[in-house]
């Protein structure tokens, strides 16, 4: 197994000073992911010949360019008067991590298993004194044989997992062109808009429960990993995708998204992996909520939001039962139903002396199944015709009974082919890489990540 080692710790500033004064406030939905954090490791084979040390010291330099433009970045976290979250914007920079691995980043991929790869994205939980915590990390690991993975990892409070791709992208395009092509923009959620709110609305009291059942979580939400778990990927191509979403189709009914269709999948198969004999179990589907908020793609800040999908009931082998369990799921999640449940945090929010105590878990108990598939991962290239090979990523800390995340796979392989994550404990995700249902679709499984065509 290649061995990671640890280089140095810098911190890395923006090339222009913020002008002082400056702070910018948290939303809910930002406070609602507290307790987590994002990790995202892009993987590079690179054409040019850089002696050892040699790329690092030029994205570094490239990184503290792209800082100029988020300043949200380099601040430090505050609370207000209130007692509520927000970033001071002082020029303390982001920390980055040099790191060498022996051997190719071809090899690496070959044998790293979920622990080797969460060596690639350095993190620290927050400190006691959190205005000295940097809530962004960057690690450059350079593969001696070849290549180089660069890891990020940022506190979920300030950013979801499009914000991470998007800071990576700017970091990408500066170093290639000079310049960011898709400036970031950071400002408050909308409010509702009264033309929106229908005369007989109902409130989405699906959500709003979800996330009160989530904040008495808190306490029983464990300080380290308490059980082993284990990730394998499951890459589909766009002739899979479409026969699983012909399959998980009605009859005389519309065809399920590419995300209902694997969610719906998975869903079945993890519920048989873990051995549930009536129904399916439950799972909370996670969705980003950019476009159904009116917001600009380049929105930092967070806009996902999740809701519980129950599974008692539902047949254990029924891929069109499940899918539309999701398709409805997904269809009560519009703008009237978030906003309904933005509208209650902040009253939570307001009303509730002691926000330390009620801070959601998101990422757990239900299975997670999140739609990620229209992150701009791939799209991040540092080199003329140079782009990831891979892009892994992880919604830490894993909690429950897993997590399936469906992401967006390299740039040429078709507009529906899909890359799922999962997460589970060891011996189930052995019965899930064995599950007939997932098998005659033929995914190639990433499994420690060994390639084994099934």
């Amino acid at each position: 197994m290649a061995e990671v080692r640890f280089l140095c710790k810098r911190t890395v500033v923006s090339t222009k000073p913020v002008k002082p004064g400056k702070f910018y406030s948290l939303s809910v939905l930002d406070h609602a992911m507290e307790q987590h954090n994002v990790r995202i490791i892009y993987y590079y084979r690179f054409q040019t010949k850089f002696d050892v040390g040699g790329i690092t010291e030029k994205l570094r330099e490239s990184l503290s360019e792209t800082l100029t433009s988020f300043p949200i970045v380099t601040g430090r976290l505050l609370k207000n008067p209130e007692g509520h979250w927000m970033v001071k914007c002082n020029d303390a920079g982001v920390r980055m991590i040099e790191a060498r691995a022996s051997g190719s980043v071809e090899e690496w991929l070959q044998t790293a298993d979920r622990v080797q790869e969460l060596k690639l994205t350095y993190w620290e939980d927050m400190f006691h004194k959190q205005y000295f915590w940097s809530t962004f990390y960057v690690q450059l690991t350079e593969f001696e044989g070849g290549g180089l993975a660069i890891g990020l990892s940022c506190s979920h409070l300030l950013a979801d997992t499009a914000c991470a791709t998007m800071l990576i992208k700017a970091w990408a395009d500066t170093s290639l062109l000079g310049k960011i092509l898709s400036p970031p923009y950071v400002h408050s959620l909308p409010p509702r808009k009264l033309c929106y709110k229908s005369p007989d609305h109902k409130i989405n009291i699906d959500l709003i429960n979800h996330y009160e059942a989530a904040m008495a979580l808190n306490k029983h939400f464990p300080s380290s990993d308490v059980e082993q778990f284990t990730t394998v990927t499951f890459a589909f191509t766009e002739d899979m995708v479409n026969w699983c979403m012909a399959e998980s189709s009605m009859p005389d009914g519309p065809t399920p998204t590419t995300f209902e269709a694997l969610a719906g999948l998975f869903w079945v198969c993890v519920s048989r992996a873990k051995g549930r004999k009536n129904g399916l179990l439950d799972i909370s589907i996670c969705l980003e909520m950019r476009k159904v908020l009116g917001l600009d793609k380049g929105f930092f800040g967070n806009a996902m939001v999740f809701s519980k999908v129950c599974g008692e009931g539902l047949k254990e082998g029924g891929l069109v039962e499940a899918g539309k369990a999701v398709s409805d799921a997904v269809g009560k999640m519009g703008n009237e139903g978030v906003m309904d449940l933005i509208e209650w945090l902040e009253s939570e929010r307001g009303g509730r002396e002691k926000l330390s105590e009620e801070r959601p878990i998101l990422s757990g108990p239900e299975l997670v199944c999140a739609n990620w598939e229209s992150l701009s991962s791939y799209k991040a290239t540092f080199e003329v015709g140079v782009e990831p090979i891979r892009v892994s990523c992880y919604l830490e800390r894993v909690f429950g009974e897993g997590q399936v995340l469906i992401l967006p796979s390299p740039e040429g392989e078709g507009p529906l082919s899909r890359m799922v994550m999962v997460t589970l404990p060891q011996t189930q995700i052995v019965k899930l890489c064995e599950e007939a249902l997932i098998l005659k679709y033929s995914p190639t499984i990433l499994m420690g990540a060994k390639k084994t065509q099934v």
